[in-house]
């Protein structure tokens, strides 16, 4: 299975910038899925971008303009840049990685972003 560490998450005022890493513990290259989702609290997780096989990327309408998912395949990484935050992207974000479509994912454990008013 692969680990996910996820890290660069904190505390920022609205209209702020952050930048999440997600560094998985083998090659990234050709996994068919692979990028961010989060969960507020009491909602469900829900998809905030992420890389399908083939080089395209899926973002949740809530982060279009505002978000932008990339990838280092050298560092078995993958960011995601957050400019204009608002009070509702406060969540846990969490990284998740589908190798194949015939295997399971992995998540990570996780990283607090908070956005003050």
């Amino acid at each position: 299975q692969v680990q996910l560490v996820e890290s660069g998450g904190g505390m920022v005022q609205a209209g702020g910038s952050l930048r999440l890493s997600c560094a998985a513990s083998r090659s990234i290259g050709s996994f068919d899925r692979m990028g961010w989702y989060r969960q507020a609290p009491g909602k469900l997780r829900e998809l905030v971008a992420v890389f399908i096989s083939g080089g395209l990327t899926n973002y949740a309408d809530s982060v279009k303009g505002r978000f932008t998912i990339s990838r280092d395949n050298a560092k078995n990484t993958v960011y995601l840049q957050m400019n204009s935050l608002k009070p509702e992207d406060t969540a846990v974000y969490y990284c998740y990685c589908l190798p194949t479509l015939r295997g399971g994912g992995s998540w990570g454990q996780g990283t607090q972003v908070t956005v003050s008013s």
